[in-house]
């Protein structure tokens, strides 16, 4: 086993507290210091953990990222060279609170790292959620299709299939449609 390699198997996952709406800012100001004072061995990845979400604005489909840990950026760094020097560097970039454990940053369980990364990690295939779901009840006016400028309450809701089941009237009766979640707004 070559020494890059051992590295990577020793490397743990820290939780940095920073004030919350900057985390993509003090991550760039991070990677600056780390690559101005060379330490790109030692810290591997700097993570802001956030998923991709959509809702729907003027009927059309918007896709936002939305952090999962407001207020907290993950450093992935070598447990024995992650001491010092690089902890103060770290924790007196602007806007960063501190790490958990403070000038001796306690690394996260294996289990919590993989929990959080997994979570990142499952978003990256797009499975977004939505911001402001449908409840059954809800009254919704449909946007497209066959029966656009209809309104209609939802009766069914497919959060696998993203779809919905909305009952609108036609000639006075309850007629129950299928329709994929692009196809409704919410009614103000």
């Amino acid at each position: 086993m070559s020494e890059t390699e051992e590295v990577q198997t020793n490397l743990k996952w820290y939780s940095l507290r920073v004030i919350s709406g900057k985390e993509k800012k003090i991550k760039e100001r991070i990677e600056l210091e780390i690559q101005r004072k060379n330490w790109k061995d030692y810290v591997t990845q700097i993570l802001v953990p956030s998923e991709k979400v959509y809702k729907i604005r003027n009927g059309k489909k918007v896709i936002l990222e939305r952090n999962i840990l407001p207020g907290y950026i993950l450093v992935e760094a070598d447990p024995a060279k992650f001491t010092g020097e690089m902890v103060t560097a770290i924790a007196n970039i602007p806007n960063v609170i501190h790490f958990l454990g403070k000038s001796n940053p306690i690394p996260m369980q294996q289990s919590e790292a993989n929990r959080m990364l997994g979570k990142v990690d499952d978003n990256k295939d797009l499975s977004e959620a939505m911001i402001e779901p449908f409840i059954i009840g809800e009254t919704v006016k449909i946007i497209d299709g066959p029966f656009n400028e209809f309104v209609g309450d939802i009766q069914e809701v497919n959060e696998e299939k993203k779809k919905l089941k909305v009952i609108v009237k036609i000639f006075g009766r309850g007629t129950e449609v299928e329709l994929n979640f692009m196809q409704v707004e919410k009614n103000a």
